[in-house]
């Protein structure tokens, strides 16, 4: 019976479309579900969203939609790229789904009625974008500590999660568990900055918003964000509080919860002492792996740094983009990545070593054995070194992915390729094949490249799945089981070779950089142009110049400034709601473009007799339009 393997990723949070940095961790994690497939655990991978909270909220109002149909278009986005990336998760779970939702509600009130969780009232100041509180002692510069936003003052009724209550149980379950949380210098963050100062008692409850899992027994609250989130590991597998299914009997507890450095505090934490509350086994593991940088800096929108997986894909094919992540991001420190580099390591590592190596070896077996693949033969010169390269290398790969070194394991399966390629350099079958006598040398030769590269095949499966399976092709061999690497000669002498296919052709990195640039300088918010229209058309709009004489903010209103204007041989009022945009004092003064003809109307009990004209863009930068020179009010504009 093979042994359990359960890992889970972060559950995203679904306020956006994620982008290459968030894509990493679910990559990352398949890599290790299917090396471990690999070596006969039965894997239960699981992944999916975060759905609840303000900032959902407040973003489905802001699109005049409910938060049930905004969470359904965000997750729908981040399953497909998920599926993009050929992720082969076993578990899709949502927070929104019914039976996590019950089953929260249900954990929830276990923790009420054992005493864990009372009612109280939080004053403290409040991290939207985190979704968390904190006193200020807590806040850098007056700011958030995780995400280094800002924060404002918040005060409401809630309900709290006695912390302290289980701390000395989880230090000793640090100490006792030296493995649990990796890497190392995670660990030390975690005991030295949280657990030693002493656990203040967590906010488990809001009552500021409604989007979240309802506490059935207080209707005014709802569950906050990390009962709720956090308990999808458990949920996910069909925990309950009374009969749990024979899907978590079987995989609790996880082997590993993979997560971003940044959320560490809350899984090695706030959870475990929620696992200790309702009396279940602790994760074995938890590893915070780094973030993937643009360049040196975190991916922000705002800072338009932002690079998002799909566009990737589209440019350098899944597999590129896989390899390019696993193999950047360094076990304890922060990866990179921009499109030059990107496109290096493209042209340098695939191109070039992985590449050339499988299409020189089966287009020499195909031109001077008709594509037959020979018996090994006796073993001379640097074939020695080859085979041991080659199992060392199986050896390598499987201590480093047991570490969850991505990064360094494919360093090992390159070490391979390279020394492969060398072999073809030391052993010259070109000149093994001018002659008869060397023929068989050369079947030799041509027999422990193969082998080589079918072991590379098998290694590079966990990371590079379709390519792995495209090299199997070339060289013909369905021969692909971890077993198999552990001895060299598995590949079958007497079978045909296919054709040899370029695996990755290089890439014009100054035709590719321009390409993309052209792609990101084109505007995806830009609105179509209007049906076209005649100059009588046009004509019939009265555009005029007009000086802003006074301009005051519209009372009670949020939007409206009322405009006083002079047009020359008229005054008038236009409302216009750019509050937002301009303070009153700095308009006075000010030339502005108006459509003097428009039908008046009514705004908030005041006559508008005009509107004045504004651009705005896809950032909701907005600006009035307005003249360069100071002319005439009443002038026609056209």
């Amino acid at each position: 019976m093979s042994k359990k393997y359960y890992l889970t990723t972060a559950i995203a949070y679904t306020s956006r479309k994620p982008h290459i940095g968030n894509t990493y961790e679910v990559v990352f994690s398949d890599a290790i579900a299917r090396y471990k497939r690999q070596k006969g655990f039965d894997v239960y991978f699981l992944t999916g969203t975060d759905e609840h909270g303000i900032k959902i909220q407040e973003i489905a109002e802001a699109e005049k939609i409910s938060p049930q149909q905004y969470v359904d278009k965000v997750a729908g986005e981040i399953k497909t790229i998920w599926d993009m990336m050929n992720t082969t998760y076993d578990k899709f779970i949502r927070t929104t789904d019914e039976h996590h939702v019950k089953t929260v509600q249900k954990i929830f009130k276990k923790f009420y009625d054992q005493g864990d969780i009372y009612k109280g009232e939080y004053e403290g100041m409040y991290c939207v974008p985190c979704e968390t509180f904190y006193t200020e002692s807590q806040l850098i510069d007056g700011k958030c500590p995780d995400c280094g936003r800002e924060v404002k003052p918040a005060k409401e009724e809630a309900y709290f999660f006695k912390m302290s209550k289980y701390q000395d149980k989880l230090m000793k379950y640090i100490e006792e568990n030296p493995d649990f949380i990796q890497p190392e210098s995670r660990k030390k963050e975690m005991v030295n900055n949280f657990l030693k100062p002493g656990l203040q008692d967590l906010c488990v409850s809001r009552t500021s918003f409604t989007w979240g899992v309802p506490v059935d027994f207080d209707d005014k609250h709802v569950v906050y964000v990390w009962i709720d989130a956090l308990s999808n590991y458990i949920t996910a597998l069909g925990y309950d509080t009374e009969n749990n299914s024979e899907l978590f009997n079987k995989n609790w507890p996880a082997d590993v919860h993979i997560i971003g450095k940044d959320i560490l505090r809350f899984h090695t934490i706030y959870w475990p002492i929620m696992l200790m509350a309702l009396d279940l086994p602790l994760p074995k593991q938890v590893f915070g792996h780094p973030w993937l940088l643009f360049g040196n800096d975190k991916m922000s929108k705002s800072k338009g740094n932002v690079i998002y997986a799909d566009d990737l894909v589209r440019h350098f094919g899944v597999d590129a983009v896989r390899f390019y992540l696993l193999n950047e991001m360094p076990y304890g420190n922060d990866g990179s990545i921009t499109y030059e580099t990107l496109i290096a390591r493209y042209n340098s590592e695939l191109a070039n070593v992985l590449g050339n190596l499988v299409n020189r070896t089966v287009a020499m077996t195909n031109k001077y054995f008709d594509g037959v693949i020979q018996p090994q033969g006796t073993l001379e010169g640097t074939d020695s070194e080859l085979i041991e390269c080659a199992l060392n290398t199986v050896k390598a790969v499987s201590e480093k992915m047991d570490e969850f070194r991505t990064a360094e394991a494919l360093s090992e399966i390159w070490t391979l390729l390279k020394r492969s390629n060398k072999y073809i350099d030391e052993t010259t079958p070109w000149v093994l094949a001018k002659s008869e006598d060397t023929k068989e040398r050369l079947g030799s030769v041509l027999y422990n490249l193969l082998e080589a590269i079918r072991i590379a095949a098998v290694l590079l499966t966990p990371f590079m799945p379709e390519t792995a399976q495209k090299i199997a092709n070339q060289i013909n061999t369905d021969v692909l089981s971890y077993e198999s690497i552990e001895v060299f000669g598995g590949l079958k002498a007497g079978n045909k070779v296919g054709e040899a296919t370029p695996l990755f052709a290089r890439i014009d990195e100054a035709a590719k950089l321009a390409e993309i640039e052209q792609e990101m300088n084109a505007d995806d918010d830009f609105e179509p142009i209007k049906e076209e229209i005649s100059i009588d058309d046009f004509d019939k709009l009265d555009l005029r110049v007009a000086k802003v004489i006074n301009c005051e903010e519209v009372k009670k209103s949020e939007k409206l400034l009322k405009f006083d204007l002079d047009l020359g041989g008229e005054q008038r009022v236009i409302l216009s709601g750019i509050k937002k945009y301009y303070k009153p004092e700095d308009m006075i003064g000010k030339n502005v473009i108006i459509i003097a003809n428009l039908k008046p109307r009514k705004m908030m009990g005041i006559e508008s007799k005009g509107m004045i004209l504004s651009a705005v863009d896809s950032d909701d930068n907005l600006t009035a339009l307005t003249t360069f020179a100071d002319i005439k009010p009443g002038s026609i504009v056209g």
